[in-house]
């Protein structure tokens, strides 16, 4: 497909200069060359989106007829036009029952895969005091912004269109309007069906030349969101084309896996890759027929502070070469098809062989009478003198191919799906028996979702790297927080933008050993029985039990864990008073700790920058050493 350029102007995101004293004619001319560019770069991104919708046209009637699928409207197909119809049965009184086997089978893998929930977590480059600190403020913003966005809601409607469509996308923005004044992070998931690359034989989204985000928004949220008026239109939910009559539609119309949307207009926002023509990138926004922003990208959210997309891409099932990803229902819908035909034929031999079939001489019954009734129990039948009397035709049984057929079709729901019967019916049809054998064949049905789950980890990952930079970008000098300190005490902290910087951590996922809370309980159980969290002494270290907890899924047993944290909490605010000024040893103090979190400190590079202080620590610590051998601590 060959790529248009966007016209090319520096002020227009500025707006045109205004001249007192009323029009003359550089005003008029001015206002003559805004309305021009206005209309062709409008006309950009209409002939741009155009070009990108029919190059990808049979790729979106692909997903459609997933959702069809899916939803239950199974004897639809694509034309040879690319367009879906409503598939004609080859007689009338053939039966066209649906017996939905693709449905459960994507509920269940979603179900697993609801347990793919990766905790991101922000590691220290190095194990100084600075750096560990900023590794707290940076992972606790993570969190706090992940609660804040109710990111896991997110993933679930991801991970529902992706595996539905086989991708999915989450679009990362700052709401300016979000968190009072300060603004905030919003996260979005976003269906295939509104992002149009440039190329959809480019991978990686960074790649991309450029990626428009195409959405139908109404006229109203238009005007409130952007201040203009543009004119509405019945636009298709999915394919964002406007309305087509109802016999386009797979089913006629009535069971489409979809809708339409009233009064609504089409918001273009196109996003161009930094070049050196555009080192910032470009951001075109036009909703309908008016131009609403042009300028550079305006998140950096990139490796190094470059600015990039806003987004994330999640498949189900990568193809290499191919910026979209597959379904697994793609490969469902040829064994669905089957399963239907045979299910349905062998239910009209039932019928036969039940309800019959009545052979009539001609002229010798009313057959119409026949026809309405039947031959009921009782019925009195009155025949012409001299002929035959109905009778019905004899039915041979169910052959046995339709069991078998049957059966084979059942095991490849099962291949191809993913899906075993252990998880989806919690039926077991291998004769295992053991708890070993049995955890086999479920650690087997986690093997073959681990492509899926490996996408969403690098999905969650890559939004967690670009929550972090627009944090760093927007979040200002001094910004309030609350955040979980040690001892899980609740604390409101002020940090800056300078505190999170994105070349100093690293996001740390959960192994694939220990990806689930049953695994992980498991090898914590193991490793504890084997005494590997015991110190030199053979006993657990009160630190060590409340990490324990803590990994358990037990951090609110608070009661369990002493007065450890407290006194930890204690000495590292000492720390931080001694830098400004002399500070007591109190009776109440846990000498050893504070000892040994003091110490720690000394030997930070962030002490370093504070030798004055150096006398009030070593005088603090002689407090604590002298009251530790006066108690015996």
């Amino acid at each position: 497909m060959q790529r248009q350029e966007a016209p090319v102007t520096g002020a227009k995101s500025k707006g045109t200069a205004q001249v007192l004293g009323g029009e003359n004619p550089a005003v008029r001319q001015a206002k003559s060359f805004e309305r021009k560019f206005e209309e062709e770069t409008v006309r950009f991104l209409q002939n741009t989106f155009a070009e990108r919708q029919e190059a990808r046209r049979f790729l979106e009637r692909g997903w459609e007829l997933n959702m069809n699928f899916l939803s239950g409207n199974q004897y639809c197909g694509m034309a040879a036009s690319g367009e879906l119809e409503e598939e004609q049965p080859q007689y009338w009184w053939m039966t066209r029952r649906v017996f939905n086997h693709i449905a459960p089978a994507i509920d269940t893998r979603c179900a697993k895969l609801a347990q793919v929930r990766p905790a991101l977590s922000v590691r220290a480059v190095t194990g100084e005091e600075r750096d560990l600190q900023t590794a707290k403020i940076s992972a606790n913003v993570l969190r706090s912004v992940c609660e804040e966005c109710a990111f896991e809601d997110v993933i679930t409607r991801a991970t529902l269109w992706s595996e539905t469509c086989g991708t999915a996308f989450y679009k990362v923005l700052w709401d300016v309007r979000g968190g009072g004044a300060e603004g905030k992070v919003r996260i979005a998931a976003v269906s295939p069906f509104e992002i149009y690359p440039e190329d959809v034989s480019v991978e990686k989204v960074e790649e991309q030349g450029s990626i428009m985000h195409v959405k139908a928004l109404p006229v109203s949220e238009i005007f409130e969101r952007y201040g203009v008026r543009v004119a509405g239109q019945d636009v298709r939910e999915f394919s964002l084309a406007p309305q087509m009559s109802a016999s386009n539609f797979a089913g006629g119309g009535g069971q489409f896996a979809g809708g339409v949307r009233k009064n609504c207009a089409l918001v273009y926002e196109y996003y161009e890759k930094s070049s050196s023509a555009f080192p910032n990138g470009r951001l075109i926004i036009a909703a309908g027929d008016r131009l609403v922003h042009y300028g550079d990208l305006p998140y950096e959210n990139g490796e190094g502070g470059t600015r990039t997309y806003p987004f994330v891409k999640q498949c189900a099932v990568p193809f290499s070469g191919a910026f979209f990803g597959g379904s697994i229902i793609d490969r469902m819908i040829p064994v669905q098809r089957a399963y239907n035909a045979v299910k349905n034929r062998k239910h009209e031999f039932l019928n036969r062989l039940t309800m019959g079939v009545l052979a009539v001489e001609d002229g010798s019954v009313d057959t119409e009478e026949l026809l309405e009734e039947g031959l009921p129990p009782g019925k009195v039948l009155v025949y012409r003198q001299g002929a035959q009397p109905p009778k019905m035709m004899g039915a041979d049984s169910l052959p046995s191919e339709f069991e078998e057929e049957e059966e084979k079709l059942l095991d490849e729901f099962i291949l191809v799906s993913g899906v075993s019967e252990l998880s989806s019916t919690t039926q077991n049809r291998t004769h295992v028996t053991s708890a070993t054998g049995l955890q086999l064949l479920i650690d087997l049905d986690d093997t073959r979702l681990a492509v899926t789950t490996d996408s969403i980890r690098r999905a969650v990952k890559g939004v967690g790297r670009q929550i972090l930079r627009l944090m760093r970008q927007f979040a200002g000098e001094k910004r309030l927080m609350r955040m979980t300190g040690e001892g899980r005490r609740v604390e409101m902290y002020y940090f800056s933008a300078a505190d999170i910087t994105s070349d100093d951590v690293v996001f740390e996922a959960e192994t694939d050993e220990a990806n689930s809370p049953s695994k992980r309980r498991s090898l914590i159980y193991e490793m504890y029985n084997m005494g590997l969290f015991a110190g030199e002494d053979g006993k657990v270290s009160e630190e060590t039990r409340e990490r324990v907890l803590d990994a358990l899924g037990f951090g609110g047993l608070d009661s369990t864990r002493g007065l450890l944290p407290l006194h930890k909490n204690k000495a590292a605010e000492e720390n931080l008073r001694l830098l400004q000024g002399e500070v007591s040893a109190d009776e109440f103090d846990d000498h050893a700790v504070h000892i040994t979190e003091h110490t720690r400190f000394l030997l930070s590079d962030e002490f370093k920058e504070h030798p004055e202080s150096k006398e009030r620590f070593l005088k603090h610590l002689r407090e604590h050493k002298q009251a530790q051998s006066q108690t015996g601590q």
